[in-house]
């Protein structure tokens, strides 16, 4: 049988479905802004359930991304990453149903599975004379409820050092890590300058969200950016990390949530991060199981172990649910924190969030925020 040739990319499916507007948690006339910082995967979960809370939306996005139709795009046509963008705005929709919404997001496997979405921003940025503009004109297009600004404009390539101490470049290559990720660092040719609206986003912000998403190749690029953790320090508003239920790549294999937080205080995020966000199906008590950050380097340990030993094939449909005990808790709201630990996963898809229990926690976030302004 012939394969599809128009296929919805992940966005569209009912993972990132738009919400049902619920009673927001402020109070009539009282204005609350929020910012999302991530990539293209992740960040739209955060952005469709705080559309939905009546909260003003907007969301910073890495421009590090050189896998797929938008690596493709970035060498043959020298164009700025479009694909996080994309996912964003599109999330931002005012009518996910809207004819030119859906075939915003189709994907064309017949031409190298470039998306319209990628092409158009692509096409835009050329003919407008700059990627902000042909995101502004996408988000009139399909009448996003928020803005999306890129971290930088700069040409920047994602460098990255594993665990075991190799070096790897691009965020493509990096997140499909046969060894979980250490550090980062953004190269670009000249200085990376940030762009200022994305900077004004976040200090503006009541309440500044980071994730989720890929911990190292989306979230962290962002805060590599001169002036973006400056800014979250300057912003009025809390911060809160919503650590990803489940890892399907390399780049933070085997690590628990404990060393997520850790992986973004050494990024420059120490001080900063006011509540994390983490699922556990189960209450957590002072008997569970230690940290694994020394097997996570070496695969001394099954639930810890490197992806060395699995074939390409055993690698890409393998899923490893991100870990958290009691001492792992202890130890992050030691540094500042306060960690929230809810069931968060959805039963019909284990690697998402179930909209419902993210939208109840943010929720209560929200309340926490409120009652503990800056």
């Amino acid at each position: 049988m012939a394969s599809q040739p128009f296929t919805h990319d992940p966005s569209a499916t009912a993972a990132f479905a738009a919400l049902e507007p619920t009673a927001p948690p402020v109070a009539e006339g009282e204005r609350m802004r929020a910012v999302v910082i991530g990539g293209g995967t992740g960040a739209p979960v955060s952005i469709r359930t705080l559309l939905s809370m009546g909260l003003e939306t907007s969301a910073v996005v890495a421009m590090a991304d050189d896998g797929g139709s938008t690596g493709i795009l970035r060498e043959e046509a020298d164009v700025t990453p479009p694909g996080d963008v994309r996912k964003c705005i599109a999330a931002m929709a005012a009518d996910p149903g809207d004819p030119l919404t859906k075939a915003f997001k189709y994907r064309f496997s017949f031409a190298r599975n470039h998306t319209l979405g990628n092409l158009m921003l692509s096409a835009l940025e050329d003919a407008a004379g700059s990627f902000p503009e042909a995101i502004a004109i996408c988000e009139r297009l399909l009448r996003a409820r928020g803005r999306v600004y890129p971290s930088t404009l700069d040409r920047v390539t994602l460098v990255a050092r594993t665990r075991d101490g190799r070096v790897v470049e691009g965020q493509a290559v990096a997140c499909h890590s046969r060894t979980a990720l250490e550090r980062v660092s953004l190269r670009a040719e000249g200085g990376i300058v940030p762009f200022a609206p994305a900077l004004d986003a976040i200090r503006e912000a009541d309440l500044v969200v980071l994730g989720p998403g890929s911990l190292f190749t989306s979230i962290i690029p962002n805060l590599l950016v001169p002036g973006v953790v400056d800014a979250v320090r300057a912003s009025r508003g809390s911060v809160l990390f919503v650590c990803s239920l489940a890892d399907m790549q390399g780049e933070t294999w085997g690590l628990t949530a404990r060393e997520h937080v850790e992986a973004l205080m050494d990024h420059g995020m120490r001080g900063l991060i006011d509540y994390v966000l983490v699922h556990t199906p189960v209450p957590l008590r002072p008997e569970s199981p230690g940290t694994g950050l020394f097997s996570a380097a070496t695969g001394a340990e099954p639930e810890h172990a490197s992806t060395s030993g699995l074939a390409d094939a055993a690698l890409c449909g393998h899923v490893r649910p991100v870990r958290v005990d009691y001492r792992d808790v202890q130890a992050v709201q030691a540094q500042g924190p306060v960690v929230i630990a809810r069931d968060l996963v959805d039963p019909h898809r284990p690697t998402w969030h179930d909209p419902s229990a993210l939208r109840d926690a943010f929720a209560g976030v929200l309340r926490l925020c409120r009652s503990r302004r800056r």
